[in-house]
């Protein structure tokens, strides 16, 4: 709750400055009426009051001043790149706590940025090094003979310039996010036919199982994918191509950590409002402890969960779930992780047709 208002505080610092104006008059009063009762000369309760106002005032200004100072150091600090720093005397109860707390918010949303920001480097740097290096390999070994440039060695070469062109994608993605360009095309469409597409896609459901997708390449053979859509004819209102980012990244996600043979199952269910969806994947891998269901939707977050991926797997980059998220609160719906007895259960609102207001 905020602390500042427009009417005068009782700690404020005009309620400190207008007592110390009545203490320096009561003061001088008092003196004066000495002088007149003791017949004291004028000079000498001049110099006594000139001299009590000025300790009653640099006692008040040091109170004021010193916070300033210290607030000051804090802010050159911040302004040279040194986020650690924060004010003391936030909890005053003046117009100094209100700039000390001000300050210090302010210091841990930059130090966060940062930290962000290195985070980003780091992990982007770290996933454009593998496909690149992988590449660079394949070509050095055709230049130099070591290996001939026929189909498979092509394959090659395009697996990792296609899944750089995914990692790109998602950074583009995860741009037109921050710049809030991405705009919405809902329409009405069936359920059923609609994520079965979206499985066939991802070609999870062939024999190959072959999974493709913005968050990462791996292959899975022995993962079972499951759709179970109830009533058969359920339709929804929503951005198709919005929501294949989020079925899609989800699939990934339970994929990657699913056990060898393992299930992974797509629910979808009619919602509270007119076409509204429910949507639940759950997979049968070590689920996501409680801590860390709020992390995971972070963008370039991987879990702790230790040895997480499956046979085939890369581990990903860490923003596929962040991509989902993104999609979901484009729509206004929610999205989150749900208790599971077994595995992990991501849980998805769509909220349909939007209302219109009373």
């Amino acid at each position: 709750m905020s602390r500042t208002g427009s009417g005068l505080r009782p700690f404020s610092i005009k309620a400190k400055l207008g007592t110390l104006v009545v203490v320096s008059v009561f003061i001088t009063t008092g003196l004066l009426m000495v002088a007149v009762r003791t017949r004291t000369e004028l000079r000498f309760i001049t110099v006594f009051s000139v001299i009590a106002t000025l300790l009653i005032t640099q006692f008040v200004a040091h109170g004021l001043t010193a916070p300033l100072d210290e607030m000051t150091r804090v802010a050159r600090s911040i302004s040279q790149g040194d986020y650690t720093r924060r004010v003391r005397g936030a909890g005053r109860r003046d117009e100094l706590g209100d700039l000390a707390q001000t300050i210090n918010l302010m210091a841990d949303d930059l130090e966060a940025v940062d930290l962000h920001r290195k985070e980003l480097v780091a992990n982007v740097s770290h996933e454009l090094r593998t496909p690149i290096a992988a590449l660079r390999a394949v070509l050095e070994n055709v230049v130099d003979g070591v290996s001939a440039a026929d189909p498979e060695t092509m394959r090659t070469a395009l697996k990792q310039t296609e899944r750089l062109g995914r990692l790109l994608e998602t950074l583009l993605d995860l741009s037109r996010l921050d710049n809030g360009v991405v705009t919405l095309k809902a329409r009405r469409f069936e359920v059923w036919p609609y994520l079965s597409g979206v499985l066939k896609e991802a070609n999870l459901a062939s024999s190959y199982r072959r999974l493709s997708s913005g968050s990462g390449n791996h292959t899975r053979t022995d993962v079972h994918l499951h759709l179970d859509v109830s009533p058969p004819e359920l339709t929804a209102h929503a951005d198709a191509e919005r929501l294949h980012q989020v079925v899609a990244n989800l699939i990934d996600n339970a994929v990657k950590h699913s056990p060898p043979h393992g299930r992974v199952t797509v629910r979808a269910r009619r919602g509270a409002l007119p076409e509204s969806l429910d949507l639940e994947v759950l997979d049968e891998g070590p689920g996501i402890p409680e801590s860390e269901r709020r992390r995971v939707f972070e963008r370039f977050n991987r879990g702790v969960v230790p040895s997480p991926h499956g046979p085939g797997s890369d581990g990903g980059t860490g923003l596929g779930l962040a991509i989902a998220r993104w999609a979901v609160d484009l729509h206004g719906g929610r999205i989150g992780v749900a208790e599971s007895a077994r595995g992990c259960r991501i849980q998805v609102t769509l909220p349909g047709i939007p209302q219109p207001r009373s």
